[in-house]
């Protein structure tokens, strides 16, 4: 579902921008919330690396296992050279690292921003660049669930505002993470941070069953994002509960008869840091 969503003008223009590298100089790659290591394995099937060295920091160690598990941490295909290198740590405590600062060439974070604060987090983890260096942030949500068809425009309206405003009261470890509109804020607060966005465009999930249902384990994830949903909002005082949790149930049932739609409305970004 990524795969489809990435957009690929921001893609292309990542790609371009990056340097030429050789064996005696790879690419110092740096992804911040590298989960399993999904990331990992597009940017090598889509050979947008030649010689590098990735390193791929989560914090949770279990995402960490599986991406050892599941990549090979050594590549070697040709002429192609990547050296994985998978740490369990969280991204803003590995980028005030004295060795981190200033020497990376590329930044890649997916499907991960819209979880920090940004005013806070950005200048951290774009000070890990060295002058020029690139960064690539994808599926940055920017303030849109949709879930069609309507049940009632109204309620789902409400829904959808108080889910939202969960994702602006969220507080990790004492701090603001994140927030419902974070693609459209990450235009400023990167010009705030010293870097120019060189391309930018739409990420959009777009979930839909076709005439055999829903493809590969879309219809497993939609159940996770109504899920998701339920343990978001079922204790916010503003909601009829009987008829939230009702809500929810056709929602599921929805999803079994093939009919859920989902949209979540996103944005990829590129760019640089200042010389």
């Amino acid at each position: 579902m990524d795969d489809r969503a990435l957009n690929a003008h921001v893609w292309n223009t990542l790609v371009n921008a990056l340097p030429v590298t050789t064996p005696e100089r790879p690419l110092r790659v740096l992804e911040v919330g590298a989960g399993i290591g999904t990331m990992v394995e597009r940017v090598v099937e889509r050979k947008l690396l030649k010689y590098a060295h990735y390193k791929a920091v989560d914090e949770q160690a279990d995402n960490i296992a599986e991406m050892r598990r599941r990549v090979p941490l050594n590549m070697c295909q040709g002429d192609m050279h990547i050296v994985i290198d998978p740490e369990a740590a969280d991204a803003l405590e590995f980028a005030v690292r004295p060795e981190n600062r200033g020497t990376w060439d590329v930044l890649i974070a997916h499907a991960f921003l819209d979880l920090l604060d940004l005013p806070s987090a950005l200048p951290l983890l774009l000070g890990c660049l060295r002058p020029r260096g690139s960064f690539y942030f994808t599926i940055v949500f920017d303030g849109a669930t949709i879930l069609q068809p309507e049940i009632d425009p109204v309620f789902d309206a409400q829904i959808a505002t108080l889910y939202h405003r969960t994702m602006d009261e969220r507080i990790t470890k004492g701090r603001p993470s994140g927030g419902s509109r974070s693609g459209r804020q990450l235009f400023e607060h990167l010009r705030r941070a010293g870097a120019e966005v060189l391309a930018a465009g739409s990420s959009d999930w777009v979930v839909f069953a076709r005439p055999s249902g829903y493809p590969d384990d879309e219809a497993y994830f939609l159940h996770f994002i109504v899920d998701t949903m339920h343990g978001a909002l079922r204790n916010r005082p503003e909601l009829d509960m009987p008829r939230f949790e009702s809500w929810i149930v056709e929602r599921h049932a929805q999803i079994e008869r093939g009919e859920l739609v989902y949209i979540a409305h996103q944005l990829d970004v590129a760019g640089c840091v200042r010389g």
